[in-house]
């Protein structure tokens, strides 16, 4: 192999797995991460006395983890303590109901018989199965592989199943396949917010995105020690292989020689020779220039609207009644749509915005008896390059999110009072270029998946990973595309 050296930019999920790959494989790997510690977006912050998770929450896919482990000769049971609940999620309307969803598929049809009805019942089993075969039609052709067009997509599926591709429905909204199968709007909310798990709007979306319901049933998994001991299970993997990780190291340019990616250069003036850099961070960072000048042609920035979701944010560690929490726990008011309208259209927040919490400590049947940590989430606009959500309009956000909670049964105790509070522009502070996007490009019409780029940029030498790269964003799609750069970079040093 003639690349032995290479420079990771980032320690989020998909350098973090970038590096235990290109280790395994002799190359001589060096992390460098401008925070305090690994991953990303799977950050703790102390909050009175107690340290909450961030970022994301949702643990799936466990193969993508499991593979990743065993190639390096580990075990990913033995690295971290997982458990499997058998609640996937509850759900609660204001002033119509709460729906708890199963891990097991007849459990969560007979709660919807009794929540809507016999009918949606049945749609709730088609549609699981719908979302089984577009998952199936796309694990190994899309998400484990090189990033395709839709030309090579087709041909992996096979010419000769073109059937299979039809059903994956590039050409339907979410929120447009969800009616053929639910009657109960309440329904289509919850199966719709699957959008917001890739940061897009449910009616601009491909129906694709059903494919998320398999990924759940596939098995949901909490983490002991929330996602950020997985960033820190990655890290020790690297370490056995060999990969080294430096922190507090701001790099502030990616030396280009000769057309080719040659090495960073970091805030300090130090300089770094490597024969390959992996970025790790939003595309657009590159694009508009914040890696130097000369890295700017290697990757296209996304536009301000076609930014997906960011969020804002309230770790809180807190006491609360009213309401039996579960471990993830989401709650809507009547208009769906006006919240996405709001954001993506108005660049505003609605009135009544649909609210995620993780209750971090009720996994299993664990009940807290005093405080507890909680992660407060309302989707906003990715703005945050040119706005900033502060003062008034933060506490307008504030009260209508706590309000909505209250009619839905819950109270918190001192409501946001000693927590932490994230906004869009805290989000672009710590993810420079995303404008606070918490999920790269939104996935928005048919041919969003395929604008994404892949793990080569257009600069030799130079690899993308992370949620704005391919296959997209989320925990382990971040971590798969770690995966596929060191697969390049191993492709193209044997070249």
């Amino acid at each position: 192999m003639s690349t032995r050296r290479i420079v990771v930019i980032g320690a989020g999920m998909g350098g973090l797995s970038a590096a235990a790959d290109l280790a395994r494989e002799g190359f001589d790997v060096t992390v460098l991460e401008r925070a305090a510690a690994p991953g990303g977006k799977a950050r703790l912050l102390p909050v009175n006395g107690a340290q909450v998770s961030g970022g994301p929450t949702v643990f799936t896919m466990r193969w993508i983890f499991e593979q990743l482990f065993d190639d390096c000769g580990r075990s990913l049971e033995a690295e971290l303590q997982l458990s499997k609940p058998s609640i996937l999620a509850r759900h609660a309307w204001r002033q119509s109901g709460r729906l708890d969803l199963f891990a097991d598929i007849d459990a969560s049809a007979d709660a919807i018989a009794e929540f809507a009805g016999p009918a949606d019942a049945q749609g709730y089993r088609d549609f699981c199965a719908r979302s089984r075969a577009i998952y199936e039609t796309l694990e190994h052709s899309f998400i484990a592989a090189q990033r395709p067009n839709p030309v090579e997509l087709t041909a992996r599926v096979g010419f000769t199943n073109l059937g299979a591709m039809w059903r994956t429905a590039p050409f339907q909204t979410l929120w447009g396949a969800l009616g053929q199968h639910f009657k109960d709007v309440r329904l289509r909310q919850l199966f719709g917010r699957y959008s917001t798990y890739v940061g897009s709007s449910p009616w601009m979306t491909p129906a694709t995105l059903m494919l998320v319901a398999h990924v759940e049933q596939d098995g949901v998994w909490l983490v002991n020690g929330g996602m950020r001991a997985i960033a820190d299970a990655l890290m020790r993997l690297g370490e056995t292989k060999g990969a080294s990780y430096r922190f507090n190291a701001q790099v502030n340019e990616i030396i280009v020689t000769g057309g080719r990616a040659a090495g960073v250069r970091l805030a300090d003036g130090e300089s770094i020779e490597a024969d390959a850099v992996v970025f790790n961070g939003d595309v657009s960072a590159l694009g508009i220039g914040l890696l130097g000048g000369a890295a700017r042609e290697s990757a296209t920035p996304v536009k301000p609207r076609e930014r997906s979701l960011s969020a804002i944010t309230w770790c809180l560690n807190a006491r609360t009644s009213g309401f039996p929490l579960d471990y993830h726990n989401v709650f809507f008011a009547e208009d769906y749509k006006a919240e996405f309208d709001a954001i993506f259209n108005k660049r505003g927040i609605c009135d009544a915005p649909t609210v995620y919490i993780c209750a971090e400590d009720r996994a299993g049947e664990a009940q807290p008896q005093g405080p507890e940590r909680l992660l407060v989430l309302v989707n906003a606009p990715a703005d945050g390059d040119r706005l900033d959500i502060c003062g008034e309009a933060l506490a307008r956000v504030e009260d209508a999110t706590f309000r909505l909670l209250e009619d839905c049964g819950l109270s918190v105790e001192g409501r946001a009072q000693g927590g932490i509070s994230t906004v869009p522009a805290g989000f672009e502070r710590l993810f420079p270029a995303s404008g606070g996007a918490l999920y790269g490009r939104a996935s928005h019409g048919m041919m969003a998946s395929f604008a994404r780029p892949g793990a080569a940029s257009r600069i030799p030498g130079l690899y993308l990973a992370g949620g704005s790269a391919h296959p997209g964003p989320g925990v382990p799609m971040a971590v798969m595309s770690g995966r596929l750069a060191a697969q390049r970079i191993m492709a193209d040093a044997r070249a």
